[in-house]
């Protein structure tokens, strides 16, 4: 089973990367053909969606993780961000499925393939692999705090650097995704006070599943092979 999830999770790397590179490669290409020069702009905005991160993350991650499993370590620090970035991928999935779906997003031209990749098949992966790879420890409740820092962080970032922004195609500021737009929302701040604590909301959730689970005998390692449990 350990071999059969290092080769998952190679396949993983290689899938979501290319994602990652093809939707770059993609959104250059789309900026070059509109004549916009300002490429470091579109590629902080391109980095400061939450999707990307994410998916940059799992790359790292599952990297990490091939690399853990081979040495027959597996690091209580490791297991937090693990699934921390688990809960990010999940979130990112429903969120997208729920109220993004069939949206166009012309700033950056999506890529179909890569949308799917970095939106579903890479969050429902991320899902499988938490759930069933070999290696599992126990998580503690008070590590809920590290899993739903970075969200906070990220969500703080966005609305204070939105209004400091202004992107001649969009004819008004960045925001990542609009329902945090104030100015194009039905009732500004209002509207993205409530997707704000919805989405926070769901990562509560989905973070305190997986940790739930990892509780449980399902969420626990069943490899017979001895593996370390450092700090």
């Amino acid at each position: 089973m350990t071999a059969a999830f290092l080769v998952l999770r190679a396949i993983a790397v290689l899938a979501i990367g290319a994602a990652v590179v093809g939707q770059i490669i993609t959104s250059l290409g789309f900026w070059a053909d509109a004549g916009l020069t300002d490429t470091a702009f579109r590629l902080t905005n391109f980095f400061s969606i939450v999707t990307i991160e994410s998916n940059v993350a799992s790359v790292v991650v599952l990297t990490m993780a091939i690399g853990l499993t081979l040495m027959g370590r597996r690091p209580t620090w490791f297991e937090v961000l693990r699934a921390a970035v688990t809960t990010y991928m999940v979130t990112g999935g429903i969120v997208y499925n729920m109220l993004l779906r069939g949206i166009e997003l012309p700033q950056w031209a999506t890529l179909a393939w890569s949308n799917e990749i970095l939106h579903v098949w890479g969050p429902l992966y991320l899902l499988i692999d938490r759930l069933f790879a070999p290696g599992r420890i126990q998580l503690e409740w008070k590590q809920f705090l590290w899993i739903i820092g970075f969200p906070l962080v990220w969500a703080v970032y966005t609305l204070i650097r939105g209004p400091l922004t202004y992107d001649p195609v969009l004819e008004g500021p960045f925001y990542p995704y609009p329902f945090l737009n104030p100015v194009t929302s039905t009732s500004g701040y209002v509207s993205v006070a409530f997707y704000v604590i919805l989405i926070a909301a769901v990562i509560g959730l989905v973070g305190a599943a997986i940790i739930r689970i990892s509780r449980t005998r399902l969420g626990q390692a069943t490899d017979a092979r001895p593996v370390s449990a450092t700090a």
